[in-house]
């Protein structure tokens, strides 16, 4: 038997076992196959999906594009709050099963508002859900969805004031950044800020470094999310290095939209060295197919990341959260006391 496939064997024992942090991962991506297939069948099915394995198979994607076609596709099946508490619930014990112990999730509530769902009541549901599995924390960032625009937007933000006590701690624009530039929503940022919410930004996956820039400038995002194109400019790696803005990487969703071409293109290791935080996410793992493990796994097979540094991310995740710097302590303190740490 050849060393290589035994030692990758190996090493995906360990990161399983790895207690791990997400900083990017959205609810509505992270629904078990099997969950949104009751989904689709208490609403009546969809021809072109006549059973599950057909649903898995749909999730196969030429483009970004066809990606948030697929994204939008889903979004069908969520009609009623019990709808959001069920995949919050699923969801959770999804990061359970995956050792995650701490996540910041996005969910999108304004995606929903032709189904009469208001963010507040939607944002409980989601609670509902998660409280139902206490092995994981995960507080809760509202993407405002920039495909609906500014005044959508400051909508929904302030909606999702009155439920920051269901954990509601940030705000972020995602969908098709290759159409809606971020810096129409600079209010918007202001105004979240003075509300007390952290903020992150969906920039350089769909669209080029000039998005990235917009969002750090113009909205002053504390973190981005992607940033695989930030590589087009120097100037701003060299930026994102010296102010130490987080980057919440997604390589496998890169590779999964057509971002990158193939793994081994994907800048992460460059950023890692050039000294930009950057930490490793799956985004929509029941989309993409992918563990929090496997990102990991990519990380050492095709860019020779050592366990020391797949260690070093999980603690810059860490620091990255928005965590209290006290709850941030505990976080590291728990996870680097876990057996599988050490090993």
């Amino acid at each position: 038997m050849e060393i290589e496939p035994l030692r990758s064997k190996a090493e995906k024992g360990w990161l399983d076992r790895l207690p791990k942090v997400e900083l990017h991962v959205h609810l509505e991506g992270a629904i078990p196959h099997e969950a949104l297939w009751q989904l689709v069948q208490k609403y009546g099915g969809d021809p072109a999906v006549p059973d599950l394995e057909a649903l898995k198979k749909k999730f196969a994607y030429r483009d970004f594009v066809q990606f948030i076609g697929t994204w939008t596709w889903k979004n069908r099946f969520l009609r009623e709050y019990e709808d959001f508490e069920f995949i919050a619930e699923a969801a959770a014990r999804g990061f359970v099963r995956q050792n995650i112990r701490y996540a910041e999730a996005f969910f999108s509530p304004g995606d929903f508002s032709d189904f009469s769902l208001q963010p507040q009541e939607l944002a409980r549901a989601v609670r509902r859900g998660l409280a139902k599995v206490p092995e994981t924390r995960v507080a809760l960032v509202a993407d405002l969805v920039r495909d609906h625009g500014p005044e959508r937007a400051a909508v929904t933000l302030a909606q999702v004031r009155e439920v920051r006590d269901q954990g509601v701690i940030g705000i972020g624009i995602g969908g098709s950044e290759h159409e809606f530039p971020p810096e129409p929503f600079a209010v918007i940022y202001q105004e979240a800020r003075r509300l007390g919410f952290r903020t992150s930004a969906h920039a350089g996956e769909a669209a080029g470094a000039e998005s990235v820039w917009g969002a750090v400038r113009v909205l002053g995002a504390e973190r981005i999310g992607h940033g695989t194109r930030a590589g087009e400019d120097e100037a701003l790696v060299d930026h994102l290095a010296e102010r130490k803005i987080p980057l919440e990487m997604c390589p496998l969703s890169n590779l999964r939209t057509g971002i990158i071409g193939a793994l081994e293109h994907h800048p992460i290791r460059r950023f890692f060295e050039r000294g930009v935080v950057v930490t490793v996410n799956t985004d929509d793992p029941a989309m993409f197919g992918n563990s929090l493990a496997d990102e990991y796994l990519g990380l050492m097979e095709v860019f020779h990341f050592s366990r020391d540094e797949i260690r070093a991310l999980i603690l810059q995740a860490v620091r990255a959260s928005w965590l209290t710097e006290t709850e941030k302590l505990a976080l590291s303190g728990s996870l680097s006391s876990d057996p599988a740490w050490r090993e």
